[in-house]
């Protein structure tokens, strides 16, 4: 990403609040918008990771969506948007009410920002891709899903927990859909 892109956060939670940070700290783009249905919450945390960005200096502005239309000329949308795993839900328990999120959401993308690449983080995660990627109509290239990165992440710091050493240094290679069918490769893994 270059300094003059957009990038909207839909959801602004734990994950959606934590992008949003890390993209104004490093400065990476110039314009974030997060959208979340407590407006108040996103607006909150839009000002305060502004102000951090200032005092970091970047030059990253944080705004709040108080529309759909806010996200107009996007470069990039996450969307984080959905309904959380309570205690005993599978992912797949999630399918049906994160699937019209996901559908909702996706048409304010298509309609507002219509050259957007979209980045999937809601779960059950490779199947709201392919929702993603069958509303919005898009090319393929532009409908991503990101758990590879993560669950990679994931046994990365579960390999370092265990040797004691190696913190950002150990890299690892998970294959699969983002659930419990994911298999991990230590053989792969440096």
């Amino acid at each position: 990403m270059g300094k003059g892109k957009k990038v909207s956060i839909i959801g602004a939670g734990n994950v959606g609040a934590t992008v949003a940070y890390s993209l104004a700290m490093k400065g990476v783009c110039h314009e974030i918008v997060l959208r979340d249905r407590n407006i108040d919450v996103a607006r909150g945390k839009a000002l305060d990771m502004s102000q951090a960005a200032n005092a970091a200096r970047m030059h990253t502005l944080v705004y709040v969506a108080e529309d759909a239309s806010d996200m107009a000329g996007s470069d990039v949308v996450v969307i984080t948007a959905g309904s959380p795993r309570k205690p005993g839900m599978s992912r797949d328990d999630l399918l049906i009410i994160n699937a019209e999120i996901t559908k909702e959401v996706v048409q304010d993308v298509k309609e507002h920002a219509p050259d957007a690449v979209i980045i999937m983080v809601s779960n059950p995660l490779d199947v709201m891709t392919y929702v993603a990627l069958k509303e919005s109509g898009f090319p393929k290239e532009r409908v991503l899903g990101m758990a590879g990165i993560l669950d990679s992440a994931r046994m990365a710091h579960f390999i370092h927990e265990k040797i004691g050493y190696g913190a950002g240094q150990i890299r690892a290679s998970v294959m699969g859909g983002h659930g419990d069918d994911m298999v991990p490769l230590p053989k792969f893994s440096t």
